[in-house]
Protein backbone atom coordinates (compact mmCIF):
# COMPACT_ATOMS: atom_id res chain seq x y z
CA UNK A 1 0.00 0.00 0.00
CA UNK A 2 1.38 3.83 -0.66
CA UNK A 3 1.52 6.42 1.82
CA UNK A 4 1.07 9.62 -0.11
CA UNK A 5 1.16 13.34 1.61
CA UNK A 6 0.10 16.72 0.09
CA UNK A 7 3.00 19.12 -0.93
CA UNK A 8 4.15 21.85 1.14
CA UNK A 9 4.16 23.10 4.33
CA UNK A 10 0.37 22.73 6.42
CA UNK A 11 -0.64 25.60 8.38
CA UNK A 12 0.22 25.56 12.08
CA UNK A 13 -3.29 23.31 13.42
CA UNK A 14 -5.83 25.74 15.32
CA UNK A 15 -6.62 22.77 17.84
CA UNK A 16 -4.44 21.76 20.57
CA UNK A 17 -2.42 19.26 19.07
CA UNK A 18 -0.50 15.97 21.17
CA UNK A 19 2.58 14.82 19.70
CA UNK A 20 4.18 11.17 21.17
CA UNK A 21 7.29 11.61 22.58
CA UNK A 22 9.58 8.75 23.17
CA UNK A 23 13.17 9.11 23.91
CA UNK A 24 15.73 7.17 21.99
CA UNK A 25 17.10 3.96 21.71
CA UNK A 26 13.43 3.08 22.19
CA UNK A 27 12.21 2.26 18.31
CA UNK A 28 9.71 2.29 17.10
CA UNK A 29 7.38 4.80 18.71
CA UNK A 30 5.34 2.70 20.89
CA UNK A 31 4.55 3.70 24.83
CA UNK A 32 1.80 1.97 26.70
CA UNK A 33 0.90 2.56 30.68
CA UNK A 34 -2.48 3.42 32.66
CA UNK A 35 -4.07 6.82 32.56
CA UNK A 36 -2.01 7.69 35.80
CA UNK A 37 1.29 7.01 34.04
CA UNK A 38 0.77 9.51 31.38
CA UNK A 39 -0.52 12.53 33.45
CA UNK A 40 -3.22 14.80 32.88
CA UNK A 41 -3.03 14.88 28.83
CA UNK A 42 -4.36 11.25 29.09
CA UNK A 43 -7.43 13.39 30.30
CA UNK A 44 -7.53 16.36 28.49
CA UNK A 45 -10.94 17.90 28.83
CA UNK A 46 -10.59 19.95 25.59
CA UNK A 47 -10.90 19.59 21.96
CA UNK A 48 -7.82 18.54 21.13
CA UNK A 49 -6.63 15.88 17.99
CA UNK A 50 -3.31 13.47 18.08
CA UNK A 51 -0.44 12.77 15.47
CA UNK A 52 -0.55 9.00 16.42
CA UNK A 53 -3.31 6.42 16.57
CA UNK A 54 -4.31 5.41 20.61
CA UNK A 55 -5.91 2.85 21.67
CA UNK A 56 -7.96 3.28 24.93
CA UNK A 57 -9.01 0.08 27.45
CA UNK A 58 -11.14 1.56 29.58
CA UNK A 59 -12.23 -0.48 32.81
CA UNK A 60 -13.57 1.82 35.48
CA UNK A 61 -14.85 5.61 36.14
CA UNK A 62 -17.73 7.84 35.72
CA UNK A 63 -18.60 10.92 32.85
CA UNK A 64 -18.36 10.86 28.83
CA UNK A 65 -15.95 10.39 25.75
CA UNK A 66 -16.31 12.57 23.03
CA UNK A 67 -14.71 11.55 19.89
CA UNK A 68 -16.09 13.62 16.55
CA UNK A 69 -18.69 15.28 18.30
CA UNK A 70 -19.99 12.15 19.26
CA UNK A 71 -20.91 11.71 23.34
CA UNK A 72 -20.10 8.36 24.55
CA UNK A 73 -21.18 7.71 28.04
CA UNK A 74 -19.06 5.13 29.89
CA UNK A 75 -20.49 2.04 31.75
CA UNK A 76 -19.17 1.86 35.14
CA UNK A 77 -19.93 -2.79 34.96
CA UNK A 78 -18.34 -3.38 31.16
CA UNK A 79 -15.12 -2.58 30.00
CA UNK A 80 -14.72 -0.31 26.71
CA UNK A 81 -12.40 -0.55 23.53
CA UNK A 82 -11.32 2.87 21.90
CA UNK A 83 -9.63 3.60 18.81
CA UNK A 84 -8.49 7.33 17.77
CA UNK A 85 -7.20 7.89 14.96
CA UNK A 86 -4.51 11.04 14.09
CA UNK A 87 -6.34 13.75 13.23
CA UNK A 88 -9.77 13.15 15.01
CA UNK A 89 -10.53 15.56 17.65
CA UNK A 90 -11.61 14.47 21.33
CA UNK A 91 -12.00 14.93 24.92
CA UNK A 92 -12.77 13.77 28.44
CA UNK A 93 -16.45 15.42 30.04
CA UNK A 94 -16.19 15.49 33.24
CA UNK A 95 -14.54 11.80 34.36
CA UNK A 96 -13.67 10.68 37.76
CA UNK A 97 -12.03 7.65 38.24
CA UNK A 98 -11.12 7.29 35.09
CA UNK A 99 -8.98 3.96 34.55
CA UNK A 100 -7.42 1.51 32.18
CA UNK A 101 -5.10 1.56 29.52
CA UNK A 102 -3.85 3.33 27.06
CA UNK A 103 -1.85 2.46 23.98
CA UNK A 104 0.19 5.09 21.61
CA UNK A 105 2.05 4.20 18.61
CA UNK A 106 2.77 6.38 15.49
CA UNK A 107 2.91 5.13 11.59
CA UNK A 108 6.39 3.86 11.94
CA UNK A 109 4.91 0.79 14.31
CA UNK A 110 3.09 -0.49 11.39
CA UNK A 111 5.63 -0.72 8.99
CA UNK A 112 6.20 -4.83 9.89
CA UNK A 113 2.12 -4.91 8.88
CA UNK A 114 0.88 -2.20 6.80
CA UNK A 115 -2.38 -3.69 6.54
CA UNK A 116 -3.12 -2.87 10.08
CA UNK A 117 -3.54 0.63 9.25
CA UNK A 118 -6.84 -0.48 7.49
CA UNK A 119 -7.80 -2.56 10.88
CA UNK A 120 -7.62 0.84 12.69
CA UNK A 121 -9.48 2.68 10.86
CA UNK A 122 -11.89 0.41 10.64
CA UNK A 123 -12.04 0.45 14.62
CA UNK A 124 -12.12 4.07 14.38
CA UNK A 125 -15.19 4.58 12.15
CA UNK A 126 -16.73 2.71 15.42
CA UNK A 127 -15.19 4.17 17.81
CA UNK A 128 -16.65 2.80 21.13
CA UNK A 129 -16.61 -1.06 21.53
CA UNK A 130 -18.20 -2.54 24.72
CA UNK A 131 -16.54 -5.87 25.44
CA UNK A 132 -19.17 -8.29 26.72
CA UNK A 133 -18.39 -10.01 30.11
CA UNK A 134 -16.95 -13.44 29.95
CA UNK A 135 -19.49 -15.99 31.82
CA UNK A 136 -17.60 -16.27 34.93
CA UNK A 137 -17.63 -12.52 35.14
CA UNK A 138 -13.79 -12.35 35.22
CA UNK A 139 -12.46 -10.36 31.62
CA UNK A 140 -13.76 -9.91 28.54
CA UNK A 141 -14.80 -12.83 26.02
CA UNK A 142 -12.70 -11.91 23.43
CA UNK A 143 -9.40 -12.12 26.08
CA UNK A 144 -8.98 -7.88 25.30
CA UNK A 145 -8.11 -7.30 28.42
CA UNK A 146 -5.99 -10.01 29.35
CA UNK A 147 -4.04 -9.38 25.99
CA UNK A 148 -3.76 -5.84 26.67
CA UNK A 149 -2.06 -7.10 30.15
CA UNK A 150 0.54 -8.97 28.43
CA UNK A 151 1.42 -6.16 26.29
CA UNK A 152 2.16 -4.60 29.43
CA UNK A 153 4.21 -7.07 30.43
CA UNK A 154 6.38 -7.10 27.31
CA UNK A 155 6.74 -3.40 27.06
CA UNK A 156 7.68 -3.14 30.44
CA UNK A 157 10.35 -5.84 30.38
CA UNK A 158 11.92 -5.00 26.73
CA UNK A 159 13.53 -8.26 26.12
CA UNK A 160 15.10 -9.06 23.08
CA UNK A 161 12.71 -8.57 19.58
CA UNK A 162 10.08 -6.78 22.03
CA UNK A 163 8.88 -4.84 19.10
CA UNK A 164 7.78 -7.52 16.76
CA UNK A 165 6.18 -9.42 19.64
CA UNK A 166 4.29 -6.01 20.03
CA UNK A 167 3.45 -5.61 16.60
CA UNK A 168 2.06 -9.08 16.79
CA UNK A 169 0.56 -8.61 19.96
CA UNK A 170 -1.29 -5.60 18.30
CA UNK A 171 -2.39 -7.40 15.15
CA UNK A 172 -4.12 -9.62 16.99
CA UNK A 173 -5.97 -7.52 19.41
CA UNK A 174 -7.06 -5.33 16.32
CA UNK A 175 -8.38 -8.99 14.91
CA UNK A 176 -10.18 -9.91 18.02
CA UNK A 177 -11.71 -6.23 18.11
CA UNK A 178 -13.19 -6.02 14.80
CA UNK A 179 -14.86 -9.37 16.10
CA UNK A 180 -16.99 -7.94 18.47
CA UNK A 181 -20.62 -7.04 18.09
CA UNK A 182 -20.77 -3.59 15.47
CA UNK A 183 -17.54 -3.54 14.41
CA UNK A 184 -16.95 -3.44 10.94
CA UNK A 185 -14.23 -4.91 8.93
CA UNK A 186 -12.95 -3.26 6.15
CA UNK A 187 -13.33 -4.77 2.61
CA UNK A 188 -10.96 -7.85 2.37
CA UNK A 189 -11.48 -7.45 -1.90
CA UNK A 190 -8.35 -8.01 -3.65
CA UNK A 191 -6.67 -6.32 -7.05
CA UNK A 192 -5.95 -2.95 -7.88
CA UNK A 193 -9.18 -1.19 -7.72
CA UNK A 194 -10.10 -2.21 -3.99
CA UNK A 195 -5.98 -0.73 -3.53
CA UNK A 196 -6.61 2.28 -4.72
CA UNK A 197 -10.19 2.85 -3.21
CA UNK A 198 -8.41 1.91 0.12
CA UNK A 199 -5.66 4.79 -0.47
CA UNK A 200 -8.08 7.15 -1.37
CA UNK A 201 -9.90 6.60 2.44
CA UNK A 202 -6.59 6.16 3.81
CA UNK A 203 -5.25 9.77 2.09
CA UNK A 204 -8.51 11.64 2.55
CA UNK A 205 -8.64 11.03 6.03
CA UNK A 206 -4.88 12.02 6.35
CA UNK A 207 -5.47 15.47 4.31
CA UNK A 208 -9.04 15.89 6.26
CA UNK A 209 -10.32 16.61 2.77
CA UNK A 210 -8.34 19.63 2.00
CA UNK A 211 -7.89 18.93 -1.65
CA UNK A 212 -10.38 20.67 -3.77
CA UNK A 213 -11.00 18.18 -6.22
CA UNK A 214 -11.02 14.87 -6.88
CA UNK A 215 -8.89 14.94 -9.46
CA UNK A 216 -6.67 16.36 -7.38
CA UNK A 217 -6.56 13.18 -5.35
CA UNK A 218 -6.47 10.97 -8.00
CA UNK A 219 -3.31 12.68 -9.22
CA UNK A 220 -2.00 12.19 -5.69
CA UNK A 221 -2.66 8.43 -5.92
CA UNK A 222 -1.60 8.14 -9.87
CA UNK A 223 -4.96 7.07 -11.19
CA UNK A 224 -7.58 8.37 -13.71
CA UNK A 225 -10.60 10.79 -12.19
CA UNK A 226 -12.26 7.84 -14.02
CA UNK A 227 -10.74 4.88 -12.37
CA UNK A 228 -10.96 6.93 -8.90
CA UNK A 229 -14.54 6.95 -9.70
CA UNK A 230 -15.43 3.53 -10.19
CA UNK A 231 -12.95 2.09 -7.23
CA UNK A 232 -14.20 3.78 -5.14
CA UNK A 233 -17.66 3.35 -6.14
CA UNK A 234 -17.11 -0.16 -6.12
CA UNK A 235 -15.48 -0.54 -2.92
CA UNK A 236 -17.72 1.60 -0.87
CA UNK A 237 -20.94 2.29 -2.75
CA UNK A 238 -20.26 5.60 -2.46
CA UNK A 239 -18.54 7.93 -4.84
CA UNK A 240 -15.18 9.91 -4.35
CA UNK A 241 -16.96 13.24 -4.64
CA UNK A 242 -19.54 12.13 -1.93
CA UNK A 243 -16.45 10.75 0.22
CA UNK A 244 -14.60 13.99 -0.25
CA UNK A 245 -17.50 16.30 0.67
CA UNK A 246 -18.50 14.16 3.86
CA UNK A 247 -14.63 14.66 4.78
CA UNK A 248 -14.49 18.63 4.39
CA UNK A 249 -17.55 18.56 6.23
CA UNK A 250 -16.17 16.35 9.00
CA UNK A 251 -13.07 18.74 9.31
CA UNK A 252 -15.38 21.70 9.30
CA UNK A 253 -17.26 20.65 12.29
CA UNK A 254 -13.61 19.81 13.79
CA UNK A 255 -12.82 23.40 13.72
CA UNK A 256 -16.07 25.12 14.36
CA UNK A 257 -16.13 23.13 17.74
CA UNK A 258 -13.01 22.86 18.47
CA UNK A 259 -11.02 26.33 17.77
CA UNK A 260 -11.47 29.77 17.86
CA UNK A 261 -10.95 30.05 14.16
CA UNK A 262 -13.64 32.77 12.02
CA UNK A 263 -15.88 30.95 9.79
CA UNK A 264 -13.88 32.42 7.05
CA UNK A 265 -10.79 30.82 7.99
CA UNK A 266 -12.46 27.70 8.33
CA UNK A 267 -13.71 27.85 5.35
CA UNK A 268 -10.09 27.91 3.89
CA UNK A 269 -8.88 25.02 5.73
CA UNK A 270 -11.32 23.17 4.47
CA UNK A 271 -10.18 24.29 0.54
CA UNK A 272 -12.85 26.68 -0.14
CA UNK A 273 -11.13 30.44 -1.02
CA UNK A 274 -14.82 32.22 -1.16
CA UNK A 275 -16.52 31.93 2.14
CA UNK A 276 -19.72 32.08 0.92
CA UNK A 277 -19.47 29.59 -1.31
CA UNK A 278 -18.88 27.33 2.33
CA UNK A 279 -21.43 28.61 3.89
CA UNK A 280 -23.91 27.65 1.31
CA UNK A 281 -21.91 24.28 1.46
CA UNK A 282 -21.86 23.80 4.85
CA UNK A 283 -25.69 24.64 5.05
CA UNK A 284 -26.50 21.99 2.28
CA UNK A 285 -24.55 18.84 4.04
CA UNK A 286 -25.87 19.77 7.17
CA UNK A 287 -29.33 21.44 7.32
CA UNK A 288 -27.79 24.86 9.54
CA UNK A 289 -24.96 27.57 8.82
CA UNK A 290 -21.73 26.88 10.51
CA UNK A 291 -22.48 29.94 12.97
CA UNK A 292 -25.50 28.03 14.11
CA UNK A 293 -23.34 24.84 14.15
CA UNK A 294 -20.85 26.68 16.65
CA UNK A 295 -23.69 27.93 18.57
CA UNK A 296 -25.83 24.26 18.97
CA UNK A 297 -22.57 22.32 19.87
CA UNK A 298 -20.73 24.88 21.69
CA UNK A 299 -18.88 22.81 24.63
CA UNK A 300 -17.97 24.92 28.01
CA UNK A 301 -14.85 23.93 29.42
CA UNK A 302 -14.56 22.43 33.02
CA UNK A 303 -14.04 25.00 35.26
CA UNK A 304 -16.61 27.18 34.29
CA UNK A 305 -14.86 30.08 31.99
CA UNK A 306 -16.35 29.33 28.87
CA UNK A 307 -13.17 28.87 26.85
CA UNK A 308 -12.32 25.38 25.67
CA UNK A 309 -10.20 26.78 22.60
CA UNK A 310 -6.47 26.15 24.06
CA UNK A 311 -3.87 26.52 21.33
CA UNK A 312 -1.02 24.79 22.22
CA UNK A 313 1.04 21.91 21.27
CA UNK A 314 1.26 18.79 24.06
CA UNK A 315 4.06 16.04 24.25
CA UNK A 316 2.66 12.90 25.45
CA UNK A 317 5.14 11.42 27.42
CA UNK A 318 5.45 7.82 29.06
CA UNK A 319 8.09 8.73 31.36
CA UNK A 320 6.02 11.64 32.80
CA UNK A 321 5.18 11.07 35.91
CA UNK A 322 1.89 10.44 37.68
CA UNK A 323 -0.12 13.40 38.78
Amino acid sequence: MTSRTLGGTPPADPLPLHRLHVAPPQVPPFAMGSFDVFGPDARAGYPHRHTFYEVVHVTGGAGAHVIDLVRRPLDLHLPHLCVILPGQVHYWERVSGLRGELLLFGEDFLLARPGDRELLHALGERQWLQLPAAPAGEGDVMGIGSLIRAMGAEFAAKADGYASVLEAYLHILLVRALRLPGARRPDPAPGRAAEVARDFGLLLAATTGAERSVGAYATRLGVSAGYLHEAVKQATGRTPGELLRAARTLEAKRLLTGSDLGVGQVARRVGFTDPAYFCRFFRRETGVSPGDFRRRAATPQPGGNGNHHVHRTESIDPRRSPS
